[in-house]
């Protein structure tokens, strides 16, 4: 009977209200004190910190994706969560990508803040329509009265001699996608900091993690506010210089300063500038490190074809045209899917690439 349907849709949802798990979805955010310290953290562990302090300062959080409980994720970044955290907020999944995504919207809408991991960056695909479709555009759909906190991590790029569906770059996928914010961490101490302002963010953030940088160290202070750190969507100059003008994210930022430092043994100074966010792009400092320099190179592993070195050309083009000494050249992946491990260094960019451009930038 209808009425008895009622009943019992109205008895679920009282009895949903109760659960421990709502509970924890209403909780308002007591971020703990802690001192502040510093220690030597690979990426990898920066990220696990940083997840670990999203869950200390807000119950709402909860992690979830394949293995990340008992395994404690494949590069081991959500390693001890489960034993801290209990199985109600670091959650087993099936190898199910779009579950995976659907249920996270669904937490979102019920106030938790999910952080999805997405075990490679290849297996993303099958989430593709929940992402593009549903996470992007709540928000507009019902005219800002539902947002959707969600943070889907994904491991990019290669570098780790993968097999296929392993490695790939997918970035410019989301980033052409409106209701999406993107970003690349690049070393410990943003991958920190980073995955932290993600997590309070209130949109969906997709956090790209550079898998053949996991094992990078630096010193890392945790236990700050994040009202210590930079902002989320700011790009940063991490070597400053005057010749000529490196832009990179992710995993090629480390490969831009590694070619920095080549050329700054030959008397030439190049500024290095990390995107941090690659949606929505934060190109003010580019327009004036090339306003100065005269010359720009753009570096990503993905190919190159309608890709971000693509955008990034287009709008110093247009913002900086007046100041440019040579074109902007872009060194990139090819237009090609990502190869088996043993033909990976010929494809993936690299020092002597990035060499090669700042020549030929030179020589106009």
């Amino acid at each position: 009977m209808p009425r008895q349907q009622d009943t019992a849709t109205a008895s679920r949802q009282q009895g949903a209200a109760t659960t421990p798990r709502q509970q924890g979805a209403v909780a308002t955010s007591h971020p703990r004190v802690a001192a502040a310290r510093s220690s030597t953290l690979t990426l990898a562990k920066a990220l696990n910190a940083g997840l670990r302090t999203a869950m200390d300062d807000d119950p709402r959080v909860v992690v979830m994706g394949e293995d990340v409980g008992r395994l404690g994720g494949v590069f081991r970044i959500t390693d001890g969560l489960l034993a801290d955290f209990g199985e109600e907020r670091v959650i087993d999944t099936p190898l199910a990508e779009s579950a995976i995504i659907g249920t996270a919207i669904g937490l979102a809408m019920r106030g938790f803040r999910p952080v999805c991991e997405i075990q490679f960056d290849g297996f993303v695909y099958p989430a593709f329509d929940q992402i593009v479709t549903q996470l992007a555009k709540m928000y507009y759909r019902t005219r800002g009265r539902v947002r959707l906190p969600v943070t889907v991590r994904i491991p990019c790029g290669g570098g780790i001699g993968a097999v296929e569906h392993h490695s790939e770059s997918p970035e410019a996928y989301f980033c052409h996608t409106a209701g999406l914010k993107v970003v690349a961490c690049s070393n410990p101490v943003d991958a920190h900091t980073m995955i932290r302002q993600a997590v309070a963010t209130d949109d969906p953030v997709i956090f790209f993690e550079p898998k053949r940088r996991y094992w990078d160290k630096a010193e890392v202070t945790t236990g700050l506010p994040l009202s210590a750190a930079a902002p989320l969507h700011v790009s940063r100059v991490v070597r400053p210089g005057d010749d000529a003008t490196l832009v990179a994210y992710g995993p090629m930022v480390r490969t831009c300063l590694d070619a920095a430092a080549v050329m700054a043994e030959e008397g030439r100074e190049l500024e290095v500038i990390d995107l941090r966010t690659l949606s929505p792009l934060n190109l003010s400092p580019v327009f004036a490190s090339v306003r100065r320099t005269g010359r720009l190179v753009v570096v990503h592993e993905a190919p190159s074809n309608v890709s971000l070195s693509a955008e990034i050309a287009a709008r110093v083009t247009e913002k900086a045209f007046y100041s440019l000494e040579a074109p902007v050249l872009r060194v990139t992946g090819y237009d090609t899917p990502y190869p088996p491990s043993r033909l990976e260094e010929r494809y993936l960019p690299d020092v002597d690439r990035v060499l090669d451009a700042v020549d030929r930038s030179f020589s106009y």
